[in-house]
């Protein structure tokens, strides 16, 4: 295990919710206590990434989005992390690929909102992520149904387990979770000028 790295012991099932979070809200809170809870995870770790190849502008400084994210999610469980700066990667299949060895026996599932699910084709060798981790998406507002339409639900659409056995399903393996929804994004808040960049 790298230095400054999260502890974690062999057997655990650990969540990785990965992205810029500028700014991490409580959305993105709500939906890892439910993560947590829907697929039986013993702890979540927030991965806050450099910066999304997907989008054109960078975020703001790690740092800000490192306290903020902090402040926002408060929980002996989950951790923020800046993994993705330490390990010098930009693309989730290589971060899963370094944390598998970093971290032998622990059971990592990839966390992302069904919007994500839309566009996970698009990412940088999806198939690979479906074979390396289970996958388990959460229901995010208006993204269900065109989420169940995705390639990548199409593709694996027999991979799809219940919410509760994801965490001991080997990969490929993937669940939705219907659950209550909280209506914020990290764009709309950008937008009303409540974070700077």
């Amino acid at each position: 295990m790298h230095q400054g790295f999260p502890h974690a012991t062999r057997g655990m099932a650990i969540g990785l919710l990965g992205g810029s979070f500028d700014p991490a809200h409580e959305g993105h809170a709500h939906v890892t206590r439910e993560a947590m809870k829907r697929f039986g995870l013993d702890r979540v770790w927030w991965l806050v990434s450099p910066g999304n190849p997907l989008k054109a502008r960078g975020p703001a400084p790690m740092a800000e989005r490192i306290a903020r994210a902090r402040a926002v999610m408060d929980h002996p469980r989950v951790r923020v992390t800046d993994i993705e700066a330490r390990l010098g990667t930009r693309y989730t299949a290589e971060t899963l690929g370094l944390l598998g060895a970093a971290y032998p026996g622990v059971r990592f599932v990839w966390l992302m909102g069904a919007d994500n699910l839309i566009q996970f084709h698009r990412w940088d060798n999806w198939l690979r992520i479906m074979d390396m981790v289970p996958v388990g998406v959460l229901a995010r507002p208006g993204a269900g149904a065109r989420a169940g339409l995705s390639v990548a639900a199409r593709v694996f659409s027999g991979a799809r387990v219940a919410p509760g056995a994801l965490a001991r399903s080997a990969p490929p393996a993937w669940s939705f979770a219907v659950m209550p929804m909280v209506n914020q994004s990290s764009s709309a808040i950008r937008a009303r000028g409540e974070w700077r960049r």
